[in-house]
């Protein structure tokens, strides 16, 4: 029987996302079909309902509603140009210079946010004009821009981080936003080798020399930016307040720098900022609601327990292990949103890699790097359809610049995933 339920869990999931159904309503639905075969119909409508409420009551979450809304906050507010500005005086003389510009933008844009599809939207909509002009390949550019945005996801402040920290039973948030950094610095720059490569074979112009005055000026402008990471960073690892705390913070400040510094967000315009903000959270609770339900389910049926000692049977090595479990989340990442697989997959896998001896933090930086190039990949990468929508480009014009980029992104986790201490570093010089 438990064959059977397993078999209905997963094939019920997977014909209702191959019809479209969305992912959420997918998860609930195949947890609820599975739950009719265990126990009877009523029990199962109640316990579905309750693990999804459970799963969504916990103090963490909520600092994604928070991190959702500063970040929007910062997209509207002139943050990104002035981020822009910053990273043209410190790498627009190098060959491609406005290709190293746009991921660069995207790493310091995507620690301030924490959202790969607002650092998206937010430095592809400047960024693609500006290129286009400078005779870049549009779809060169859609390419940066889409696989650079997903370091916003690895270097903190990460909401999917904190997912992970909830599915895994209590890894630190601090410790995992700590380790975030060196892997999240290193796809930043393996995508830049690519770029500086194609740049270089193609004879795209470097930026014009700036004088030190308007350099200084443009430095200036960046710092309120940038302070923030210090602020929320900074206060989390000195014990001032919790990730949920530094959150709070980080909307405060980001509405002081957007309302009265840089004065681009207008009191008129907070209505709509809440309300996406407020959608935004809604699609990603359900998400978290349903994938926590799920998860209940596979753990009833002993699912976890069951692929370990499967995993387990061909191989005890860390490093084969882990390359089968790259591999799988490299698939899974394809068609499944983050936060989903994340909240299933963390309780399979995160098991078998304690056992293995894989620190949890460890661990978690490889998901997430996993699961990021999956958001640029085919057929469901919602940040691929985000920047080829800003670039105004069909999918099958932007995929062959995106495969040297998905080899450097995939070359950048083979070495974090062979090199724990890439992750473990930082966390472990903050006695985490």
């Amino acid at each position: 029987m438990e064959l059977i339920e397993v078999l209905v869990l997963v094939f019920t999931f997977i014909i209702l996302l191959s019809v479209g159904v969305p992912i959420s309503f997918s998860i609930g639905l195949s947890t609820l079909a599975t739950m009719l075969l265990s126990i009877n119909t009523i029990p199962s409508f109640t316990t579905v309902a309750q693990r999804m409420a459970t799963g969504i009551d916990s103090f963490a979450l909520l600092a994604i509603p928070f991190f959702v809304l500063a970040g929007q906050l910062m997209n509207s507010g002139g943050i990104a140009r002035r981020l822009i500005d910053f990273a043209k005086i410190l790498v627009g003389k190098l060959p491609g210079g406005l290709a190293f510009v746009n991921i660069m933008s995207a790493m310091l844009f995507g620690a301030i946010s924490g959202s790969a599809v607002a650092a998206t939207s937010a430095i592809g909509g400047f960024m693609a004009p500006v290129m286009k002009k400078e005779g870049y390949d549009e779809a060169f550019s859609a390419a940066v821009n889409i696989t650079s945005s997903t370091t916003g996801l690895i270097i903190p402040p990460s909401n999917i981080l904190i997912v992970y920290s909830l599915a895994s039973g209590g890894v630190s948030i601090a410790a995992l936003f700590l380790a975030g950094y060196i892997p999240g610095i290193i796809v930043g720059l393996s995508l830049m080798i690519v770029a500086g490569i194609h740049a270089k074979r193609n004879k795209y112009k470097v930026s014009a020399d700036v004088k030190l005055g308007y350099a200084l000026k443009k430095f200036l402008d960046a710092i309120p930016s940038l302070l923030l990471i210090i602020i929320v960073i900074g206060g989390i690892v000195a014990g001032y307040f919790t990730a949920t705390e530094a959150s709070a913070v980080a909307v405060l400040y980001a509405f002081i720098l957007s309302v009265f510094v840089y004065k681009e967000v207008k009191f008129k315009d907070l209505a709509k900022i809440l309300i996406d903000s407020a959608s935004t959270t809604a699609i990603v609770m359900l998400l978290v609601g349903t994938s926590m339900a799920m998860s209940w389910v596979m753990a009833y049926e002993n699912i976890p327990q069951n692929v370990a000692a499967a995993l387990l049977t061909l191989s005890d090595q860390p490093i084969m292990v882990l390359i089968i479990i790259n591999i799988i989340l490299l698939f899974v990442g394809t068609f499944m949103d983050m936060t989903p697989a994340v909240l299933i997959f963390t309780p399979i896998f995160l098991p078998i890699a304690v056992e293995l001896g894989i620190d949890p933090i460890h661990f978690g930086i490889i998901m997430v790097m996993n699961l990021s190039i999956g958001l640029c990949t085919p057929p469901v990468g919602s940040i691929l359809f985000v920047g080829c929508s800003i670039a105004n480009l069909p999918i099958t014009k932007v995929i062959k610049p995106l495969i040297p980029m998905y080899i450097a992104m995939i070359a950048a986790l083979i070495l974090v995933t062979y090199l724990p201490q890439l992750s473990l570093f930082i966390p472990e010089f903050f006695g985490y």
